[in-house]
């Protein structure tokens, strides 16, 4: 895992790959993202951290509009995120997600599952489709649970499985919301070290989580989120050992004590 910590960073005054401006977002009277202001570079691995409710993940659904957004614009490879229809479902194709809960179909096999966007979605062949998916199931490590259903396999192996099937699409940027939250210990570290290999290999994340260790190591930037606003964003060496707001030490403090 060290290979990932001395990666480069990208040159983030290159284009910016996804980028937020002045964004704000609402659930009633509650101000959950207050001007957000955002820039991730393609090759980066952002790492989004804080409290519960501090607006984490609607951050992160925001980027694929799975929440809309109130003020404010979002760009995905210098295009507006779109409102809805075509466009949308086509923008949707570009960013792969990854959930707490896998939303694998039950009744689908592995394989299946795996398949199922670039067949739909991207209208492409079925052999030429099956022999990635293999690919991709091998590069997480459940080739060989190809032909069983999501019951038959682990939290572990059904989150890789999320993970091949978000990758199948050939996405620009991956979200990850939380996904190991709803895994045993011992699963954890399975999954976190598919993404730490997806980091090595350049691909672009925004990464919700509370591992720590993987926010050390395969990020290129943490950002830290404090009741809907971004109160620091450094490299994971400067948090980690020199974090500049008292919101920051405190959670910090708490999180690294244990």
């Amino acid at each position: 895992m060290s290979d990932v910590q001395t990666r480069d960073s990208p040159d983030r005054t290159d284009s910016n790959l996804v980028s937020l401006r002045q964004v704000d977002k609402w659930f009633g009277d509650l101000h959950v993202l207050q001007d957000i202001n955002l820039d991730i570079a393609r090759g980066e691995v952002v790492v989004v951290i804080g409290p519960s409710g501090s607006g984490k993940s609607t951050l992160c659904r925001t980027i694929n509009r799975l929440e809309p957004i109130d003020k404010g614009e979002i760009t995905l490879d210098g295009q507006p995120l779109p409102q809805e229809g075509k466009e949308l479902a086509r923008l949707r194709a570009e960013v792969g997600m990854v959930f707490q809960s896998f939303n694998l179909f039950a009744h689908k096999t592995v394989l299946d599952n795996v398949m199922l966007g670039p067949t739909k979605v991207r209208k492409r062949g079925a052999s030429e489709v099956k022999q990635q998916a293999m690919q991709l199931l091998e590069r997480v490590g459940v080739e060989a649970q190809a032909n069983k259903y999501p019951a038959q396999l682990s939290g572990g192996q059904q989150q890789r499985v999320a993970i091949a099937r978000a990758l199948a699409m050939q996405p620009k940027v991956m979200l990850f919301d939380e996904p190991t939250s709803a895994l045993d210990p011992e699963m954890i570290a399975e999954v976190l070290d598919v993404m730490v290999g997806l980091a090595r290999d350049g691909m672009t994340m925004v990464v919700v989580t509370h591992e720590m260790g993987f926010a050390r190591t395969a990020a290129n930037r943490v950002i830290f989120m404090d009741e809907g606003k971004i109160v620091e964003e450094e490299t994971p060496e400067e948090f980690f050992t020199n974090p500049k707001s008292d919101r920051a030490k405190d959670f910090l403090g708490k999180i690294l004590k244990h």
